[in-house]
Order: C-alpha cells, then sequence, then structure tokens
C-alpha cells in the first residue's frame, strides 16, 4: 500500500503510533494490574477526543498477551473508531499465525515496505525470536532491510521494529534487547538518508541519537516501565502513545502523548510479567 494514495498533502505524512497493547481475550485481562482492554480503548477515545490529525498507524509489537485470536480480534475492532490503515509487526509476546489470521484486512495491514507520500519510506522488521523476550533480525531481515533502502536512494527512511536496538541503561530490560544489534547498524550506516529508528517493547519514552540516527521509542497503552531501572520496576506514568509527522527535508516533529488521568496504574508490588 502507498499511504499518499490517499492523502492530499504528502508534502508532510502525520502517523499514529501504538504499542504494547498486551491484549487478552477475556475482558477483565490484565497486565501487572491494569485491564489491556480498558486501557487501550481509552487511548483510542483520547485519540479520537483531541482530534488528533494522522495518515496511517503503526502498532509496533506485542499486540496480545495470551496468544489467543480474540485478542487480535480485539485489536482490529478497537482501532476501527481511528478509520486509517494500520500497520503491525510482531513483538516477543505476539501469536504470528493468529496475527496472519486476521489478514487479508481492510484496515490491518502485513507489509515490510510502505511508501508514505513523496518523500518517505517506513521499512517494517520482525525481529522476534520464538519463545523468548529478546529480540533478534534473522539475514532474511537484514537482507530485506539492505534491499529496501538501496532500492529507494532518494526517499528519507523510518526503520520500524519492536526490540529497542540500542541499550537503555536498565540492566533488566537491556537482557531483552536486539541481539547482535550490530550486525543491524552495520546495514543502516550504509545509507544516509535513514532518519530514525521506531520501537516498542521498554514501556517508556526514549528519543536518543545513535551513530547519527534518531532512536525512539514510546510508552505502552498499558502499564509502564520505570526508566533506568536495574531491577523489574514499573511506573507511575499514564499510558500513552506517539505522534509523528515526517517532513519532505527528512526533519521528523514527533511527541509522545499520554492520558491525563491515572486511572490506569498498575501493581507496584510486581516484580515481573
Amino acid at each position: 500500500m502507498n499511504v499518499s494514495s490517499s492523502i492530499d498533502n504528502s508534502s508532510s505524512i502525520k502517523l499514529l503510533q501504538i504499542t504494547d497493547t498486551h491484549l487478552f481475550a477475556p475482558d477483565d485481562g490484565a497486565l501487572l494490574g491494569v485491564n489491556t482492554a480498558d486501557s487501550f480503548a481509552a487511548v483510542v477515545k483520547d485519540v479520537q477526543d483531541k482530534r488528533v490529525k494522522f495518515d496511517a498507524i503503526l502498532a509496533t509489537g506485542d499486540i496480545s498477551q495470551d496468544h489467543s485470536q480474540e485478542s487480535y480480534q480485539r485489536f482490529t475492532q478497537g482501532i476501527v473508531p481511528l478509520a486509517k490503515p494500520c500497520f503491525w509487526l510482531p513483538g516477543n509476546h505476539d501469536f504470528k499465525p493468529h496475527m496472519g489470521n486476521m489478514l487479508p484486512s481492510a484496515q490491518i495491514h502485513s507489509q515490510h515496505e510502505i511508501l508514505v507520500g513523496e518523500h518517505w519510506l517506513v521499512i517494517m522488521l520482525d525481529s522476534q525470536v520464538e519463545g523468548v523476550p529478546h529480540g533478534r533480525l534473522s539475514q532474511e531481515q537484514l537482507t530485506l532491510l539492505d534491499k529496501a533502502l538501496a532500492a529507494h536512494p532518494d526517499l528519507w527512511a523510518l526503520i520500524v521494529l519492536h526490540h529497542h536496538p540500542i541499550l537503555v541503561n536498565s540492566e533488566w530490560l537491556d537482557q531483552h534487547t536486539l541481539k547482535d544489534s550490530d550486525e543491524f547498524w552495520r546495514v543502516v550506516a550504509k545509507y544516509h538518508r535513514v532518519r530514525a529508528v521506531l520501537c516498542g517493547h521498554i514501556h517508556q519514552e526514549l528519543d536518543v541519537e545513535h551513530q547519527g540516527v534518531r532512536v525512539l521509542a514510546t510508552p505502552s497503552t498499558c502499564a509502564q516501565f520505570k526508566p533506568k531501572s536495574n531491577e523489574f520496576s514499573v511506573d507511575r506514568r499514564s499510558p500513552g502513545w506517539r505522534e509523528l509527522e515526517l517532513l519532505a527535508d527528512g526533519q521528523i516533529n514527533t511527541q509522545v502523548q499520554r492520558l491525563e488521568n491515572c486511572r490506569y496504574l498498575p501493581d507496584y508490588n510486581a516484580n515481573g510479567y
């Protein structure tokens, strides 16, 4: 899908990132004390209430917590009110066969290369290693990345995956980072038009530069992890999402938004999940 086909003004593309929804089949499914269906619905409603303008949604993994077909149905039904195409990729908690069963869908898409407007390429990568929390990009994924960037030398590029490709100074989370990330960065280094890497997984906000490339991570729509915590620790901050504006000159304007109330607070005594 070329997103620009449905956008009148392609000089600026606006994207919405939703990540780590951790949905369950039952209505009362909770992660670390947070009802994930309710917090996800609250995020969607807040996007609507704030009249956020965007052209497409990027859902960056851990859609499901219990692997159920119903959890993916809950997500696909939940984003219907946003009325924009949604591109998703798997996280470590996802079950790809059930994700695949939801396709094809009028709103949900799973594809590696997305042309957005006249100036941008979005590349979606699968960093899942089945059965473990850390990530890794297979040789197939690395080759796909290399070929996509080589095929579009005149476009700015945003690379999207689930796992964080740099360490975030949180010992327990950094055990579950993108392994062999040097291979990923070697590919990226070949292409000066890569502007940013966008991920989920760490349930917190991140905006840093690595090897001249911006690395962005985004709060979960449910429970948050406390930044720079060596042992597992949840945060008191509210669920959130990220807005991105991709400009024709390669710049990215972005901000994280959070729910203004604190109804979705986690269990502070939790020692893991």
